[in-house]
This record gives structure tokens, C-alpha cells and sequence, in this order.
């Protein structure tokens, strides 16, 4: 079971295989990390029934009841409460039946607390003094500063989530969960992909590395369709267009602009696409159609200098390319310049051999750069691509 808070479990009330527990009884205990798990006590009605309410309650009972539904759903489950929770109330002096409950079953949660407090703008109450956390009046602004930490206990402070990073967390983790990720890496040599941007510069053309990987990776996925897909309706569905998804890191995360129709685009068209969709993703001017969909994913860190890494897959897609940086490596024939590129792929759409025959293509494509500056004999009929 999900649990909301984080914590050690300390003690497990009801083991595997119990059955006939009832709904909103004790199963377990957590503490907060570090906390001796050894001296958790077990709360004296952690194995007491919900008790049914009576008809026959007194009137004046049933009334105080009704009359506060929040404060006895949070102070009936009390002894559910996490450490954390405990914790906060004690420091701030708070009732927990004064705070709105929003767990499953009426469980108080740290972040109910933590609301509370903000909302209710709380000061920490003088433990040694006793006195009750009031709100803090400006004419003492010495009441809210933060707390200093305490080397009795570790102080986490919780980081607020943008609506995109909460996005990007949930996706990536349904891409983690539901596909089966496989992954197969290739080495190839990029030094002919330099000396010929340089031979480009000198006629007034700028392209980036990264704009003949992105080609490179659009001739190889037509030539190998089946990695050119994406999973719908319980089985992969092969995409008609080669458009390509390309991480681009972004104050509020990262966010992955299309190029669209790659496979027909100059490599000088694609390093305009890319710097112009770029742009509007920093600024956050990206309209949906411009980063939602796509065929396959680019994620390049060579940038920072990283050799080689994983990169998780960008749903509904079937494959993603992690792309490292080049470095000098002494070989017979000479020096090279090395990258090492890293695919993801999902195993119930693409086997072994045809990820590795897309690798293959790869490398055949990007160490044989000026193939993308002119017309290419494929499998299936495609256009020049000279400037």
C-alpha cells in the first residue's frame, strides 16, 4: 500500500497475509529518518474495532458531534498520525482537532499541517517557556525567522512544485512503471562531422553537432520504421511522419519541442528549427502543437561533458537517444573523436536486433556526414538534401 507520508517503517502490525483487517485500523508505523525505530510505542487501541455509532446516543453528544464533523475525524484517528505530524503540533503548539484533515479516512497529514501553520502565519512556541504559538505581529519581527537547524533532529523543508514539474515527475514515472525499458549503446566517430561544420563556416553556414545528430537520427529511423512509432491501443502503431521530440532545459524543466517532418529538412533547416523552438521554450512561448506528440526523443548532454547516460522514455514513444559528448580517442588508423550514444527502448515494440540495427544506421549515417548534404539511396524514395 501507498503510504503519504516518508518516513522508516518501524513496525508492522499486520503481516503478510492477514486477513479480515478492518478498514481504518493500525497496520503499521513509521518514523522520521535518524529516530531510534526500536522505542516506537504502539498506541494501546492499535488493534481496537471502529466502533459503530448508536442510535442511542445522548442528544447532547450526537449534537457536539455533528456539530464539529473535521475536528473528530482528525482527533479519531489521532494514533494514525505520522511522526512528522506529531512533531509539527507539538512545536507549534496545535490542537489536532483544529486542522482540516485531507488524508484517506480522515488521517491528518504533514501538509494539512504545514497549511495550517502558513495560513494561520504561526510562529514555533518557546518549548522552555510553554507559552501557545500566536500569529506574528509586525511590531516583532523577530517571532517568524526561519529556525535554525537542530542537531537533535534533521529539519526537512518541503520544495513547492511547479504544475510542470509535478507534470514531468507523474509522466516520467508512468514511463518507468509501465514500459519495460531496454537499452543498447554505440560508439561512433563525429570527427568528420567537425572538420566538415568547419568547411561549412567557412561559406557562411552554422550548424551545430547536435544538427546533424538530429538528421542523422531522422535517416536512420527511416530507414528502420519500427522504431519510428509510438504504443497505442495495446501495441505500437508506426508513425507516418519522422518528427523528433528534443530535450530542451528550461527554468521550470525540461520540455521537448518537435522537429517536425525531420527526415526531409536540411541539416541548416533543422539547426534554424531547433534554435527558434529552443528560444520560445525558454521564454515559455511554446504553443501545445509544438511540443506535444512526436516519434522519437533527443536528450544530449555532451554539452556538460558527460560521456555517455540513460535517459527514460517520453511517452507514448517506443525510443529515446542519450546522447554523450565526443572526446579524442588514439587509434590505429589515427585519432578519432569518439561519442557514445545510448538508446532506450521499449521492449514490448522494438527487439534486440532491430535497436541495434537502428544503432548500426546511426553511426553508418552521422561518420558519413556530407550523405545528409546530398540526395541518399534509402529504402523508400526520399528528397535532397543539399542547401
Amino acid at each position: 500500500m501507498d503510504t503519504e507520508e516518508t518516513g522508516v517503517l518501524a513496525k508492522i502490525l499486520a503481516p503478510d497475509n492477514t486477513k479480515d483487517v478492518t478498514v481504518g485500523s493500525l497496520i503499521a508505523l513509521l518514523v522520521e529518518e535518524g529516530d531510534d525505530w526500536t522505542k516506537v510505542e504502539i498506541p494501546a487501541d492499535a488493534g481496537a474495532k471502529p466502533q459503530p455509532s448508536s442510535a442511542a446516543s445522548a442528544p447532547a453528544s450526537h449534537a457536539s458531534t455533528a456539530a464539529k464533523p473535521q475536528t473528530t475525524t482528525s482527533a479519531e484517528h489521532s494514533h494514525l498520525m505520522g511522526p512528522s505530524v506529531k512533531k509539527l503540533l507539538h512545536e507549534y503548539n496545535i490542537s489536532s482537532s483544529s486542522v482540516p484533515a485531507s488524508g484517506r479516512s480522515g488521517v491528518l497529514l504533514k501538509g494539512d499541517v504545514l497549511d495550517y501553520i502558513q495560513a494561520k502565519n504561526l510562529a514555533k512556541v518557546d518549548q522552555k517557556a510553554g507559552s501557545p504559538a500566536t500569529s506574528s505581529q509586525p511590531s516583532k519581527p523577530a517571532q517568524t525567522p526561519a529556525a535554525a537547524p537542530s542537531s537533535a533532529g534533521s529539519n526537512y523543508v518541503d520544495i513547492p512544485l511547479s504544475n510542470m514539474r509535478r507534470t514531468i515527475a507523474r509522466r516520467l514515472t508512468e514511463s518507468k512503471v509501465t514500459i519495460p525499458h531496454a537499452y543498447a549503446s554505440i560508439d561512433s566517430n563525429v570527427g568528420p562531422v567537425s572538420d566538415l561544420r568547419k568547411t561549412l563556416l567557412a561559406d557562411g553556414i552554422k550548424v551545430s553537432v547536435n544538427d546533424f545528430i538530429i538528421k542523422a537520427s531522422a535517416l536512420a529511423l527511416q530507414r528502420v520504421p519500427r522504431v519510428n512509432a509510438v504504443w497505442a491501443n495495446d501495441g505500437p502503431q508506426l508513425s507516418p511522419t519522422v518528427d523528433i521530440s528534443v530535450a530542451v532545459a528550461t527554468p521550470n524543466g525540461l520540455i521537448t519541442p518537435i522537429v517536425k517532418g525531420a527526415t526531409y529538412l536540411t541539416v541548416e533547416q533543422i539547426g534554424n528549427i531547433v534554435k527558434e523552438l529552443a528560444g520560445k521554450a525558454k521564454e515559455n512561448k511554446l504553443q501545445p502543437h509544438e511540443f506535444q506528440g512526436g516519434s522519437f526523443s533527443i536528450s544530449n548532454l555532451g554539452m556538460f561533458g558527460i560521456t555517455e547516460f540513460t535517459a527514460v522514455i517520453n511517452l507514448p514513444q517506443v525510443a529515446i537517444l542519450a546522447v554523450g559528448t565526443s572526446r579524442p580517442v588514439a587509434t590505429m588508423t589515427g585519432n578519432q573523436h569518439r561519442m557514445t550514444v545510448t538508446m532506450s527502448y521499449d521492449s514490448r515494440a522494438i527487439s534486440e536486433i532491430e535497436a541495434t540495427q537502428w544503432l548500426q544506421e546511426f553511426r553508418s549515417v552521422i561518420e558519413n556526414p556530407k550523405s545528409m548534404l546530398s540526395g541518399t539511396n534509402l529504402d523508400s524514395t526520399v528528397e535532397a538534401f543539399a542547401f
